[in-house]
């Protein structure tokens, strides 16, 4: 190979050409970045054709060099006979046998390095070094805070970002969310086959319960509802580590990607009021943790196959999450048969005893984790105090074993240990599937169907794009394409503002950001005002962003940052026509004046959108989508603000004055409700009909009947059919989220006012009319959590609620009847 010194000191030396050769980025460290970038001036023009020549070596070399793809990082190596011959690598025995004979064959010193996210390299057996850390929330990205699995530092600088969870739960479609799985796990094991991924396990979905709207991750989640929570957790795992949407379909258990449910159990609270999430204390009761906290890891592992579980720092009723063996192994692996890894979120087993002081001391810390169920951590404190713990027989050497018996499994699982990739199942995933056409319009796809029309009072949208001469566009949130991505976000293959989706609808468009930041601690008045004045239309991009919520940052209040407010008012008082709002957040802001103002003629949800998500909004504000997301949380009045976010109660409190939490069990005023969104199509329901179910069984004195005593096989025979006809009365084509809900004619102290029991997406054209068909079981759907915990279903009548019908069923007992008259 030549070096730019070298082929200098060679026409120098010969004499042969005066030239001046341009290179650009021509070093070993960037020669994968030379195309088309060569320019060779050459003087005397008797020997252009050997400076041609010279040139082009230059330019083969480069290529060859290109064409040196670095392998992924595996183990047992065909072709390393010093490795073939072990029977943890030989891909014919059963995984159990290969993960026990690596196991076997380690030292104790090596042992320990492996219970911790950066396992180091084992050289004499082959095994090169794995980082357990990576993320792929809404897209694959790495660590934020320190070593990751995928850092894009070679030649993949990006991937696809999808919106931000909570707009994309809005979509209501479990299809989609698979679909969005599924390209995530593409694009990390392509990324891994390039060479450039250190590990194949990521720390998603985030499968919480967004119970308080102040709580900075809230935005990571699909919502407040258990239910709905479910079925993302399902949809999400089985994309993602390549199984089918009905699930089974994992071939010898072989995964695309891990996936990992987090964080286990009932965490939901950042850094407020003096309390840490490192140090709280979650104070549940079995009726709250039954019913509402564990439905969505219990469905994960169950329904998922979910290949890893993450504990939670905090700690239930007094025991750290991470250190419970009835919540690790008995609940997890017993209950749930739970088969794959359990992962410590970062530092969590240094703070049982250096800031929870749960731990007597760091080896009593080790054996707490180990013996609960833990199998990595997070950090260094194993590798630094397992051996300690050991020599002082507070952990044995079997339970060392357990853990890494379940964690290579997990690694044999991805394919790690079959030699190399290329030659395997996914070994034709590249580059090419990593920002592709198709994962980047699927992302744009998403934030449509996510976005959520709050207002459209006397039909302001969809604007005219023939009629929309000038557009003002005003805001903090207008061309800040940061702001676009939410939290845990990888590099993005490309952004498109707002502002900059605005543009491709009106050539006479003004912008200006009205505030310096989101904080707008000033208003630039005159400027705002004069844009306000002159335009057709003012479209108005406000709301939060990381800097107010996000992990270890929950928010102080309800409302919109500094002067925003008054930013929006006044705009709206100067403006032509009614102005159009645009929010960008994750949890809910209390809008009431915007609600309610009637020179705000529009108000969009719009999440955090991705990368492209400016090109959604945009789209839907002119019209050539239209709008149906629903919303996935309670938007709730701004003196929420004033209940404490340590109170883990679900369920309502009338003697103490506490509203309850979740549309499920709140009562107070609310902004917007669970599920609300508008559309520019009226949609317009009705019951066809409701199938026969039986479920003949013997009331306790309680009149409650228990699921467990019901029996599965009673249960699935009295599941039942709901068949609801929806048409589209509008002139435009609409995807429109179906919602039933189930409700009781009298609700009891402990029983939800309402609750999901199914959804789905229908797409209409123009005045078309559909069938949309739920099943319905009882002992899933419509039963509720005693105070004790047992799942219990009530007596007395139901109503099950599509829209503005209702239908009533009646009891349990008497689900052997003719379900009743619609009302």
């Amino acid at each position: 190979m030549f070096s730019n010194e070298s082929l200098d000191n060679l026409f120098q030396k010969r004499n042969l050409v005066d030239f001046y050769c341009v290179v650009l980025h021509f070093s070993p460290i960037n020669r994968k970045k030379i195309r088309h970038s060569l320019i060779c001036m050459i003087r005397t023009m008797s020997l252009i054709a050997y400076a041609i020549f010279i040139c082009s070596i230059m330019l083969a070399n480069i290529e060859a060099d290109n064409s040196k793809q670095p392998l992924p990082p595996f183990s047992c190596d065909s072709e390393n006979p010093s490795t073939k011959s072990f029977p943890f690598c030989n891909v014919d025995l059963p995984l159990h046998e290969r993960a026990y004979d690596l196991v076997s064959r380690l030292s104790l010193d090596e042992k320990i390095s492996q219970l911790v996210n950066t396992a180091p390299a084992i050289p004499r057996l082959g095994i090169p070094d794995y980082q357990w850390w990576s993320e792929a929330l809404h897209g694959v990205a790495g660590s934020m805070v320190a070593a990751s699995g995928i850092t894009f530092g070679g030649s993949i600088q990006a991937a696809t970002s999808f919106p931000q969870v909570i707009l994309t739960a809005a979509t209501f479609d479990e299809k989609l969310w698979y679909r969005i799985a599924k390209a995530i796990g593409t694009e990390a094991r392509a990324i891994y086959n390039e060479g450039e991924a250190q590990g194949m396990t990521f720390w998603s979905p985030n499968v919480n319960i967004f119970r308080d709207p102040r709580w900075g991750r809230g935005q990571e989640t699909p919502g407040e509802d258990p239910f709905m929570t479910s079925k993302y957790a399902v949809s999400f795992v089985r994309g993602i580590q390549g199984d089918s949407f009905e699930g089974g379909q994992l071939k010898d258990g072989r995964l695309l990607a891990s996936a990992c449910c987090k964080h286990f159990t009932a965490y939901d609270l950042e850094s407020w009021n003096g309390n840490s999430r490192f140090t709280f204390d979650a104070r549940v009761t079995e009726q709250d943790m039954a019913d509402t906290y564990q439905p969505p890891f219990k469905t994960c592992v169950k329904d998922g196959r979910a290949s890893g579980i993450m504990c939670a720092y905090n700690s239930v009723n007094g025991v750290p999450n991470c250190a419970d063996y009835d919540l690790l192994t008995k609940t997890a692996r017993g209950e749930w048969g739970f088969q794959g890894y359990v992962v410590s979120d970062d530092q969590a087993v240094t703070h049982l005893f250096e800031m929870q002081k749960y731990s007597k001391s760091p080896e009593d810390a080790v054996a707490d984790v180990l013996k609960a169920g833990l199998d990595v951590e997070c950090g260094d404190y194993l590798a630094n105090h397992a051996k300690s713990a050991v020599e002082k027989g507070k952990v044995s050497k079997s339970d060392i074993d357990r853990a890494l018996h379940n964690s290579f499994t997990i690694r044999m699982r991805l394919g790690l240990f079959n030699g190399n990739p290329s030659k395997h199942v996914y070994g034709n995933l590249s580059r090419n599937d990593v920002c592709s056409p198709e994962h980047q319009d699927l992302a744009v796809e998403v934030a449509r169907d996510g976005i959520v029309l709050l207002k459209n009072s006397a039909n302001l949208l969809p604007l005219s794009k023939s009629k929309t001469k000038s557009l003002a566009v005003i805001g903090p949130n207008s061309n800040v394409s940061e702001t676009l991505l939410g939290s845990y976000a990888g590099p993005p293959c490309k952004t498109i503002t707002p502002l900059q989706g605005l543009m491709n609808y009106v050539e006479r468009i003004e912008f200006h950001q009205g505030c310096e930041t989101v904080n707008c601690t000033s208003i630039a008045s005159r400027e705002t005002m004069r844009l306000a004045r002159s335009a057709d239309y003012v479209v108005l991009v406000m709301g939060i962003n990381q800097d107010f919520e996000r992990e270890d940052l929950d928010r102080e209040d309800l409302v919109l940052p500094g002067q925003q407010q008054s930013l929006i008012m006044s705009v709206a008082k100067a403006a032509k026509n009614p102005v159009i709002l645009v929010l960008l957040c994750g949890g809910p802001v209390d809008i009431s004046f915007a609600k309610n103002n009637p020179k705000i003629g529009g108000i969009l949800w719009a999440g955090y959108p991705g990368g492209a998500g400016g090109k959604a909004i945009a789209e839907i504000i002119f019209g050539d989508h239209n709008p149906g997301g629903r919303l996935p949380v309670t938007w709730y009045p701004k003196d929420f603000n004033k209940i404490p976010m340590t109170d883990m109660r679900m369920r309502p409190d009338p003697s103490s004055g506490y509203p309850g939490r979740t549309y499920r069990f709140y009562q107070g005023e609310k902004v917007y409700e669970f599920g609300y969104g508008l559309s520019y199509s009226n949609y317009s329901y009705k019951f066809v009909s409701v199938g026969q179910s039986k479920l003949d069984v013997k009331l306790e004195n309680s009149g409650d009947i228990s699921v467990s005593d019901i029996g599965y096989e009673t249960c699935e025979k009295a599941k039942y059919s709901v068949i609801v006809s929806v048409e589209n009365e509008g002139d435009m084509v609409g995807k429109n989220p179906v919602l039933l809900f189930a409700k009781r004619d009298e609700v009891v102290k402990g029983s939800p006012v309402k609750q999901l029991v199914g959804f789905q997406p229908v797409r209409l054209n123009a005045k078309e009319k559909d069938n949309v068909e739920f099943e319905v079981n009882p002992c899933e759907h419509l039963s509720r959590a005693s105070e004790d915990g047992t799942m219990v279903i009530e007596s007395g009548a139901y109503h099950l609620i599509v829209g503005d019908q209702v239908y009533r069923m009646h009891s349990p007992r008497m689900f052997d009847s003719k379900l009743s008259q619609l009302i």
